[in-house]
């Protein structure tokens, strides 16, 4: 599709946002679309250059990690001018129902589990919502409605599915 006097992407960091608003919804849709493929591009560059680093320099950072007797963290290796600093984080999950009765034992032997673990509450959406009222109005005070990013997808010549 072919708009006449269609704005290329690469003028968009030039021009006012009120200005880019106020361009026809097709070009709005074409020109979203165009940047949505830089992106996807651009992404999958990164990835491709990240995984050429990763294959260098894996190896390398965990001998050089095995070495300092740890198997997570950061090291630093010399290439020539370049230093590579090498960070494998640590992930930790614990389980939520063994961490449950410890909490429970803790307490039981008249100590503060709050002194040993961190204790938080959630309560799941599709969980409150299918409470009865009376219930809900007791924890409303205890509950903030944050909203996210708005998205909004522009379909050119085909219908919202």
């Amino acid at each position: 599709m072919t708009i006449p006097n269609r704005i290329p992407l690469d003028d968009l960091p030039t021009m006012p946002v009120g200005e880019i608003a106020d361009l026809p919804g097709d070009q709005l849709a074409l020109l979203k679309q165009d940047a949505d493929e830089r992106l996807r591009s651009a992404k999958t560059l990164c990835d491709w250059v990240d995984g050429a680093i990763a294959l260098k320099y894996g190896d390398k950072a965990q001998e050089a990690r095995h070495a300092e007797g740890k198997d997570t963290g950061t090291v630093r290796l010399q290439d020539g001018p370049v230093t590579v600093v090498a960070e494998l984080p640590k992930r930790v999950d614990w389980d939520q129902a063994m961490l449950a009765n410890l909490v429970e034992r803790i307490r039981a032997d008249g100590a503060d589990p709050a002194e040993y673990v961190d204790i938080a509450f959630s309560v799941p959406e599709r969980k409150y919502t299918a409470w009865p009222t009376d219930i809900r109005q007791e924890f409303e005070p205890a509950r903030t409605v944050r909203t996210g990013k708005p998205k909004f997808q522009l379909l050119l010549g085909e219908e919202a599915r």
